[in-house]
């Protein structure tokens, strides 16, 4: 990781400017299989699956049989698990429920808000070299609870050729029955297109890779609503001398590791907190499985110095970090003066991790600075708030004048006419 000792506020913009995403390649790839699945289905997707997977596509959709007997090939251990999690995740959906909200704004006009469910999402779970079946969890109960009435999954098949049963198992768990082959952006452009086996959805959610980032971003421009523009992970770690530098090296590790192109940033006060740190992130890199992609991951990373409390918040709040870990003196302190992240954790025994499994918090969360205008995940993005209203006869008398005298202004003549038609005598 690259150190930077108090840099200037004129520098601050480059260092919270996150690796290039742009891929020339990648988006003229993606729209060539968007047209390929939107103009032939089915027969696109299987012969993208041999083309990209070197496979053929036996079943797209999941037989029955299969899910079913997913359950006996997930460890109890991992079942107890997944249970805690969704026991906590649901508890905290649970009470984001939102109410219709009916107010009279003036006598006989009556204007009503109410919370609809999203008639069919579509859930895209990852299943490369770490299949997600957390995300299951983070999407699902949310989709369920606010009652969703059709809810999709897709999935890629292992490199064993075989959809992890833990993402079969926890879906089954949630309610989920339709479970799809389907991985990378043809998924997602059978999801937005629909097709003879895949049903067309009305929202998707879920993280991916570079190609399936890009699709939903192509598909939301005409096609389909999604879930938030996202890209690759990230965190911000911050730390003082009362920070242990073991616990914010493996939070830096922990996103490190999810893949080469995320960003870890540590923003502390001194040197000497800098050093201790990335001396424990060099220490614990090379004990991890993944190191090779961790280390890749820290090569695009910074450690920011500011001795200036007031700074590091002004720092983290433009950087807008996905996760931000505020492991300090006094953490709650810096936590209400937050106002950009997508998920914050505050103090020393509350990792990142834990939000990303089981504390009841989504880990479907906005990246690259985009926490600044998106909420993470949460029972909301499943529903649309639809307006309803009513006016009575003396209702209308009253808002003649006000609605006829804004129309004329602005040389609606029509919109007038829809008023005066009704309450000239």
């Amino acid at each position: 990781m690259e150190v930077f000792n108090n840099p200037p506020q004129s520098s601050w913009d480059a260092l919270c400017r996150r690796p290039s995403a742009d891929n020339p390649v990648v988006t003229e790839r993606v729209k060539v299989i968007l047209a390929r699945v939107k103009e032939q289905g089915d027969e696109a997707l299987r012969q993208l699956s041999l083309e990209i997977e070197g496979r053929a596509l036996k079943a797209i959709e999941v037989p029955e049989v299969l899910i079913r007997q997913a359950d006996a090939k997930v460890s109890p251990k991992v079942k107890q698990a997944i249970c805690q999690a969704m026991k906590n995740i649901q508890a905290f959906h649970e009470a984001q429920q939102p109410r219709e909200i009916r107010v009279e704004t003036a006598p006989g006009v009556t204007c009503i808000q109410r919370p609809v469910p999203i008639g069919r999402v579509g859930l895209y779970i990852p299943g490369g070299s770490a299949p997600l079946f957390s995300t299951v969890l983070m999407l699902a109960i949310p989709a369920r609870i606010a009652g969703c009435p059709e809810v999709i999954l897709c999935t890629p098949a292992g490199k064993n050729g075989a959809i992890s049963p833990e993402v079969l198992y926890t879906a089954s768990l949630c309610g989920i029955r339709r479970i799809f082959q389907l991985g990378g952006a043809q998924a997602i452009a059978a999801m937005a297109y629909g097709t003879e086996s895949v049903p067309r959805v009305d929202k998707i959610f879920g993280p991916g890779n570079a190609y399936v980032t890009t699709a939903k971003q192509l598909l939301s421009a005409d096609t389909v609503a999604i879930d938030m523009p996202a890209g690759p992970s990230e965190v911000m770690v911050l730390a003082d001398s009362t920070t242990p530098p073991a616990f914010a090296a493996a939070d830096l590790l922990s996103q490190a590791e999810h893949g080469p192109t995320s960003q870890v940033m540590l923003v502390c006060d001194t040197q000497e907190t800098s050093q201790a740190v990335l001396k424990e992130v060099e220490r614990q890199t090379a004990q991890l499985p993944r190191s090779a992609i961790a280390l890749q991951a820290l090569e695009k990373s910074h450690s920011v110095i500011l001795p200036s409390l007031d700074n590091r918040i002004a720092f983290a709040n433009l950087y807008a970090p996905e996760h931000l870990i505020i492991s300090t003196r006094d953490p709650w302190a810096i936590a209400n003066r937050i106002t950009a992240a997508g998920s914050v954790f505050v103090g020393p025994y509350t990792p990142e991790s834990a939000g990303d499994y089981a504390s009841g918090t989504n880990h479907t969360l906005p990246t690259s600075g985009w926490a600044r205008s998106f909420s993470g995940v949460n029972l909301d993005s499943f529903y649309r708030k639809m307006t309803l209203q009513e006016i009575t006869r003396e209702g209308l008398q009253g808002l003649s004048k006000t609605i006829v005298d804004m129309a004329r202004a602005e040389g609606l003549q029509a919109h007038a006419n829809a008023v005066k038609v009704r309450t000239d005598e």
